[in-house]
Order: C-alpha cells, then sequence, then structure tokens
C-alpha cells in the first residue's frame, strides 16, 4: 500500500468513527443561528416550500412551470408564487415575544417529507407544527399544528396570504361554501397577475378543525394591506390539554390550469374534505412507493444520511406524469432562474432513470414538447435538425442571457438530450416510446451534428468555436466532451433506426467516423485543441469514460483522471467534477481514493442547519441539485458497478471504500431488482 492510500485509508476509518449514531432518515436542528440559516425544501415536484428560522413562516414558495419575463437578464425568470401557510399565533391576546421562546427546534424527517418546527412559550404552552408538499397532490400543501397548554390560555390562530412583491394587480377574496356534514368552511383566496401579465396566479387555502361542525370556531377576515389578508379563530385550551387543527391549501397558474382562480378553490376545497389524518396517510404512501427505490450504506451513518438527502432532494424535485424538467436548484429557489440545463440531462436524469424510470420520462416529455423549438433554434442558427437551448424554461427558446456565451456556442446540450433519450429506451427497452418520442429526439439531434461539422480535408469533421462543457474554455474547438457526445449522438440514432427497422442517414455514421478526439504528447486525453494544461472548471475529458463510455482502457482512464485531477482548483467549481472521479476510481478498483472523492465532492459545500448542498465549496446557493444528481451517479455507477447498456442494466466490477460494509441498491429498473455489493 502507498503513502497516499494509506493516508485516505486512515481518513476513512476517522470519518467512519465520528459519523456513528447519525438517523439515517431525520436531519435535526437543534441549535439554529437565524443569520446563518440555509432553509431546507419540501416539495412534492410541482410545489417547493422553503423553511424559515422565524416560527410558523415559509422563506418562498415555488411553482415547477411558473415562469416570467422580469428582472436579471431580459429572459424568463422562476417566480415566487404567494405564501399560502404562513400564519400567527397570539396568546392571551398577545403576539408571541422571541425573547420568550425556549426549546426551538426543527427537522426534516425525509422518510415522509415531512418538516416539523417545535418550541416552548413562556411558562404558558409548547407549539408544534408539521408542513408537507403533499406527494399525491401535486398543487397542495399542508400545515400541521398542535398547541399544548401548561396552563388555562387562550390562543388567537391566523392564516395569512401574502403575495410577493414581484406580483401585480393583487385581488384577494374571502368566501364561505356550506359542508356536507353542515357548517361552513372559510376560503382564503388571493390572485395576481405575473410582472408583464402573462401568467395569473393563485392561491387559497383554508383551516381543518377536527371538531364537528357545530362546535368548529368561528372564522373572522382580515385586510392587512393590499398584499396580505388573514382569516383567524380565537380558542380557548384547558391547561394540559392539546388542541390540534391544520390550513391546507393550494397553489396554481394558468401555465398549469385554464382556470387557476377557481381551480386553486376547488382543490384546496377537495383537500380539506379528505381530513388532515388521510391527507397525510396517502402522502406517506406515496413517499414509501419512492424509498422502494433506495441506496443503503452499512458502516458510515453519516454518509448514509448525506445519501438519503440527495435522494430526497432529487425525488422531491421531479414527479411522474410531469412534463417540467429541474432546474440546477430544482424547488430549492429562483437559482439559475429556474432554467432547465444540461443538469437535468446528464447529471440528474441517469439516477432518477435506474431508479424510478417513470420520473426520469417527465424529463424527456418536457423535450419532446419543445422539440419543434429547437428545430427553429437549429434553423436560425444555419444547422439543420435540433438544436436545444443552453437555458430552457417554459416555451423551449433560448433563454440564456445575451451576455453569456453558453448560449449561442454550448452546444454539447443537444448531444445530452440525445443521450438521456437512449438511455431511456436501454433501461426500459420500451420500442413503442422509442418510435413515438425517442427517434424524433435522437434522429432530429443527429441530423444537427451532421450539419454542425466542418468538413477540413478527406475524413476530418471538425466541431469548432464551441463552449467546453469546462466553461472556462470558451471559443474553442474540438472539444474532447462536445465531440464524443456527437459521436455518441450520432452512432446511438443509427442504432436506434436499426431497431425499429427504418432507415439512418448514411452521413451519420460517416462524420461519427471522422471526428477526432485528441491526445497530449504524453498520451492523456486532450480537453481541446489548443489545452496547454491549464486549470479547468469542471470535467471535460473524463467524461469520455463515463457516461459516454469513448474511452474503455482502464490504462487511459487512469492515466486521464491522475492528470486533470489535479487541474481541478480547491475552491469556486462545481460539485459533479469530483462525483465522475469517484465513480471512475470505485470502477477502477481503488475504493478508499473513490471514497476520498466521494466526500470530496459535497462536504465542503455543505451549510447549516440541514446540511444542505452548495453549488461550489464555499458557496451559498443550495439547494444544488446538479451536484447531487453527480454524487449519487457515483454511488449507482460508481460503487454499486451499474451500467446502462443497450441491453439494459448489468453490472460491472467496482470496489468499496474499506470502511464500508456493505452497499445495497433497491427498487432498480422496471423490475425493482436489488444489487448488494460487500
Amino acid at each position: 500500500m502507498n503513502k497516499l492510500s494509506a493516508f485516505l485509508t486512515v481518513i476513512s476509518l476517522f470519518c467512519c468513527l465520528i459519523s456513528k449514531g447519525q438517523d439515517p432518515w431525520v436531519i435535526k436542528a437543534d441549535k439554529i443561528d437565524p443569520a446563518n440559516y440555509y432553509g431546507v425544501t419540501v416539495a412534492n415536484g410541482m410545489i417547493g416550500l422553503v423553511s424559515s428560522p422565524q416560527p410558523f413562516q415559509v422563506k418562498n414558495v415555488v411553482l415547477a412551470g411558473a415562469y416570467d419575463l422580469y428582472g436579471r437578464g431580459r429572459v424568463s425568470n422562476f417566480l415566487n408564487s404567494f405564501n399560502l401557510l404562513n400564519m400567527y399565533i397570539h396568546i392571551n391576546g398577545r403576539e408571541i415575544d422571541p425573547k420568550k421562546i425556549s426549546n426551538f427546534r426543527q427537522q426534516l424527517d425525509m422518510k415522509n417529507a415531512a418538516f416539523t418546527t417545535t418550541f416552548d412559550y413562556a411558562d404558558l404552552g409548547s407549539i408544534k407544527y408539521t408542513y408537507y408538499a403533499l406527494r399525491q397532490l401535486p398543487f397542495t400543501v399542508l400545515m400541521d399544528v398542535a398547541v399544548t397548554a401548561k396552563k388555562a390560555i387562550q390562543i388567537t390562530a391566523a392564516s395569512q396570504m401574502q403575495a410577493p412583491d414581484a406580483l401585480k394587480d393583487v385581488q384577494n377574496y374571502y368566501d364561505e361554501v356550506h359542508q356536507p356534514r353542515g357548517g361552513v368552511m372559510g376560503l382564503l383566496t388571493s390572485t395576481a397577475k405575473s410582472p408583464t401579465g402573462k401568467l395569473v396566479l393563485c392561491a387559497s387555502n383554508a383551516f381543518i378543525f377536527k371538531e364537528k361542525a357545530d362546535a368548529q370556531p368561528r372564522l373572522m377576515h382580515e385586510m392587512l394591506d393590499a398584499n396580505m389578508h388573514s382569516m383567524k379563530f380565537d380558542k380557548d385550551i384547558a391547561g394540559g390539554q392539546t388542541y390540534g387543527f391544520a390550513i391546507v391549501g393550494s397553489s396554481i397558474t394558468s401555465a398549469h390550469d385554464a382556470d387557476p382562480l377557481n381551480e386553486a378553490e376547488r382543490l384546496t376545497i377537495f383537500a380539506k374534505l379528505q381530513g388532515t389524518e388521510n391527507l397525510i396517510k396517502y402522502h406517506t404512501k406515496a413517499w414509501s412507493d419512492l424509498w422502494v427505490s433506495d441506496i443503503k450504506i452499512e458502516g458510515d451513518d453519516q454518509a448514509q444520511q448525506d445519501v438519503h438527502s440527495m435522494l430526497y432532494h432529487l425525488y422531491s424535485f421531479s414527479r411522474a406524469g410531469a412534463t417540467y424538467s429541474p432546474s440546477p436548484m430544482g424547488l430549492s429557489g429562483l437559482g439559475y432562474n429556474g432554467h432547465v440545463f444540461w443538469d437535468a440531462d446528464i447529471w440528474m436524469f441517469p439516477g432518477l432513470l435506474v431508479l424510478h424510470p417513470d420520473i426520469a420520462k417527465s424529463f424527456l416529455e418536457y423535450r419532446y414538447l419543445r422539440l419543434a423549438e429547437a428545430k427553429q433554434n437549429a434553423f436560425s442558427h444555419g444547422y439543420k435538425g435540433a438544436m436545444f437551448p443552453w437555458e430552457s424554461a417554459d416555451s423551449g427558446v433560448e433563454e440564456t442571457p445575451v451576455w453569456a456565451l453558453s448560449g449561442p456556442f454550448e452546444h454539447h446540450i443537444t448531444a445530452c438530450v440525445a443521450l438521456a433519450a437512449w438511455q431511456y429506451y436501454c433501461v426500459t427497452q420500451d420500442k413503442d416510446w422509442l418510435r413515438e418520442k425517442g427517434w424524433p429526439i435522437l434522429s432530429a439531434c443527429a441530423d444537427f451534428w451532421a450539419s454542425r461539422v466542418e468538413c477540413n480535408g478527406a475524413g476530418h469533421y471538425d466541431i469548432k468555436n464551441v463552449v467546453a462543457a469546462d466553461e472556462w474554455a470558451e471559443g474553442i474547438d474540438n472539444d474532447a466532451f462536445t465531440n464524443a457526445a456527437a459521436i455518441a449522438n450520432l452512432q446511438n440514432a443509427a442504432a436506434a433506426a436499426k431497431i425499429l427497422n427504418l432507415k439512418a442517414d448514411s452521413d451519420w455514421a460517416t462524420v461519427a467516423q471522422n471526428i477526432p478526439l485528441l491526445k497530449l504528447p504524453n498520451g492523456v486525453t486532450k480537453e481541446f485543441e489548443t489545452y496547454k494544461g491549464e486549470g479547468i472548471k469542471q470535467a471535460d475529458a473524463n467524461l469520455l469514460a463515463y457516461p459516454l463510455k469513448t474511452i474503455t482502457n482502464p490504462a487511459q482512464i487512469k492515466q486521464d483522471l491522475e492528470y486533470y485531477e489535479t487541474r481541478v482548483p480547491n475552491e469556486g467549481t462545481p460539485a459533479m467534477t469530483q462525483g465522475i472521479f469517484t465513480l471512475l476510481y470505485a470502477r477502477l478498483g481503488d475504493g478508499n481514493k473513490a471514497y476520498h472523492f466521494f466526500k470530496d465532492a459535497y462536504e465542503p459545500n455543505l451549510l447549516p442547519p440541514f446540511r444542505v448542498i452548495a453549488e461550489t465549496k464555499g458557496g451559498t446557493n443550495p439547494y444544488f441539485a446538479t451536484g447531487a444528481g453527480g454524487i449519487i451517479q457515483s454511488l449507482l455507477m460508481g460503487f454499486g458497478g451499474l451500467d446502462i447498456t443497450p441491453d439494459g442494466i448489468v453490472q460491472v466490477k467496482s470496489k468499496l471504500p474499506s470502511n464500508w460494509k456493505s452497499l445495497t441498491i433497491t427498487g432498480i429498473g422496471v423490475e425493482k431488482k436489488t444489487y448488494i455489493i460487500k
């Protein structure tokens, strides 16, 4: 064993020792500093709630697919929706004094996708509330509240509906609707227009009481200002008694429904009449079904909790049956304007594909529905086929701000979309899908590359003037990843044609055989034509070993790894690169070096108090779902050895870290298989 391997083994054992005792499913925050607080997201693939350190507050509410043109860059931006779960409680007619709050704690239960806050208030009572983005109801959220009185008290509890500042023409409504078993339900509803008037955003909520209809508290409506109103009730609670109630609400826009105002109220009424117990029951069942596909680490409790957090966020930011694809920050905020990049297709998609093909399918549905715009984009740039935009939002047109060269020149995105389409077929073997949707994507992307290359002499097709996967390399020729991804696209399109008994364009094979892949004098894969050993932002040449599998020789893979791992700075670069290093070293049989990069991929990026992942070491923009996707691939395809092939999922040799006893991967592929690695 060399000195580096011995050192890494010691570090691995030390990390194992200090990680004992972490709950694999619950992240607890017992000491909360509001000045150093990065919220964690509860989401269901459509609506996201971001936590706050302030009692009864939600930092913001994000809806997938809700974009408008405002602010930065003159391009579409994600919109915050109405904050429909904010509330307050007064005790004995007085506001809660923060100085009298003690034992303030929060926790995320990842198994059940539930966020709970508890605290004591003076000598009067204890309060607990838990909120959910209901998995079974994509536009609906729930907050379950319990107040335990230490002595006789009276509470005033209010639900507040608040419009974000960016919205305009806010209209507030309060209606009372008769319930089936008597009594009335109060509906607190608001509607507004997006900044340009493109969208109508609507939200509605209601209280759920446990008392019989004739014993339920009387509701009072109150207008607070033009952008906020509330409904409230009073309740006497005897000492030693616990009083429980809930708030259920729905948020939807005209991007999702032609009648968003009425639909928000209908969805809220529907949920209210299910009752709190049933809503939580079916939400929990839906998450239980998701966790059939899991990654279980024996021997490293902290890594297990962290991996569950990564899976939890990927599951939270996507859902089966949708037509959306997640942004780098998922539903955790407005980062990157909520746009869709290669982050979805290359980094988040493959892990979700082997765990939940039905969820991964929604990513491709998003691309397929915007294929016409990609074809128009190619036409506008003088190319054939389809040229997918580097940044995409609702319409499918290019949404990159004009000052970023990645918009007109980071062309590898088209090959990334095509690779995802081919991988989906490989895992599902669904020929009907391949014919209906996969082939149109694959063939149009292949046509793009056949027209994008430049013929410079017999048998030589260059791809010039691109932004590389390593985005510090702009305006360069023959980028390693771009060229290899184009080759894979052309070859996979031809393979799809053969499966479907269709005729492939003969140019595809000719071009694929003659796109150059370059090397440095020392035999290392050269990142681009004029590359001279500069530092790199992220993996590029190493992606030829995975996911492209253009390079399969272990000696070449190892040589490329050892060269480029010294070119990545210690700060300011995204987490995916170390995920690729982890994956490749695990496949090469060096489990301890793989573990070093596994930890380096995310631990320096963690933010308090919930260990949410920032994009970079020292960064502050969580949650970085792209990084989580890369690390999940390092576990599934690296340590786990899973490999996506034209014949389905197979397992190749891999090596675990010395401090892990076993790795169990459950619910894989359409057959939901289990793989155990020891």
